[in-house]
């Protein structure tokens, strides 16, 4: 299951609250979701320096196997400022060729293209509501798509969406 992989989850700082409730789930029994958070490896204090962070976050990265970027208003116009982290986590994202699911923080289900980091805008990827059954399926279901589209004559590019059934299907 592709969501037990390293897992790298990028936001903009101001939404970071997400992230937490994002491992709120993953320790709660009563909601099934995991994965494995490349945050947790190579710890970067907040006091240390933007070269340290740059490089710490460098390491989490050539960890991961895939990624979760959280998307909010916030998101495009950060990821866009060369002096954010969320610039450097973006551009060493597209620069690894990395899986992308997209999650809507506003919940919509659909492909929100104004809120996608022009970096990422061609970017083979999946966009997702904020909820942890579809989330999970995510990392489990487009991740191997995008693996097998590595391999294609004629590789998808730029972003999707999930039909209103295979949220059904999740009970959503």
């Amino acid at each position: 299951m592709a969501y037990r992989n390293k897992t790298y989850v990028a936001f903009a700082s101001e939404d970071i609250r997400s992230y937490y409730l994002m491992k709120a789930w993953r320790e709660n029994e009563h909601i099934d979701f995991d994965f494995f958070d490349a945050h947790d490896i190579n710890a970067a204090l907040d006091t240390s320096q933007p070269e340290t962070i740059r490089r710490r976050l460098g390491e989490r990265l050539s960890n991961t196997k895939q990624t979760v970027v959280l998307l909010s208003s916030t998101t495009k116009p950060k990821a866009g400022r060369s002096s954010s982290f969320l610039y450097y986590e973006i551009e060493a994202i597209k620069r690894r060729n990395l899986p992308v699911v997209f999650v809507n923080l506003d919940q919509s289900r659909t492909v929100q293209s104004a809120k996608i980091p022009a970096t990422l805008a061609d970017h083979y990827s999946i966009n997702v509501s904020f909820q942890p059954a579809i989330i999970r399926y995510a990392l489990d279901d487009h991740v191997e798509r995008f693996n097998k589209n590595l391999a294609a004559v004629n590789p998808l590019t730029g972003p999707y969406q999930y039909k209103a059934h295979v949220y059904k299907g999740l009970g959503l």
